[in-house]
């Protein structure tokens, strides 16, 4: 598959999202968009990520879409997403004025994964289909899953206060209870090794 297909792809649903963002009253600047990891990684949740124009040199901004991606509906919900960061230049992140915008194009739930409220669902679905199948196939990573074990906690025996343990302080032991004036207990994994 043609990587250049795969950008004139989005490209062309970026030309198919402007009118919903056209008519919330955002003007949406020109982008560079790929598809391609965010910046934190291929173990990393990001399915999407903007760059603001002071990054770059031609004063753009810089989209990605993750190659996990592959139906064209999560891609189009992402790209809206990612469109409201470049309306925004990266300016406010997740805060009040990306929520602002991100509600007003119809994206609901935590902004940090704001995604597509079931009305605009309904409109990417539509837009999907006006647009040629998505020229990409799903990458399927391999994720090494390992134990995680509890955090070591200390726990006063007789009201149940609980801290948490830094590691360096392992060594050391549990502390006292600040009410009681007795030894907390361990709670967790309190391995010294590494």
């Amino acid at each position: 598959m043609s990587l250049a297909l795969r950008e004139a792809w989005l490209h062309q649903a970026i030309n198919a999202l402007e009118p919903l963002f056209r008519s919330k009253g955002h003007a949406l600047p020109q982008v560079r968009v790929s598809c391609g990891f965010a910046s934190t990684g291929v173990r990393s949740n990001h399915i999407g990520q903007c760059w603001s124009r002071s990054t770059a040199p031609d004063g753009i901004n810089q989209i990605f879409i993750s190659p996990v991606l592959a139906d064209p509906v999560e891609v189009l919900d992402t790209l809206v997403h990612e469109l409201v960061h470049a309306v925004d230049d990266c300016k406010h992140h997740h805060g009040p004025a990306f929520k602002k915008i991100a509600l007003s194009v119809g994206l609901k739930g935590p902004m940090r994964s704001a995604s597509a409220t079931p009305a605009l669902l309904e409109k990417l679905q539509a837009i999907a289909q006006t647009l040629p199948d998505y020229p990409h196939a799903e990458l399927k990573l391999r994720r090494k899953l390992r134990p995680r074990s509890p955090r070591p906690r200390a726990r006063c025996p007789h009201c149940d206060y609980t801290v948490p343990m830094l590691k360096q302080f392992l060594v050391v032991g549990p502390p006292l209870c600040p009410v009681h004036r007795t030894d907390m207990t361990p709670v967790g994994t309190w391995d010294l090794s590494d």
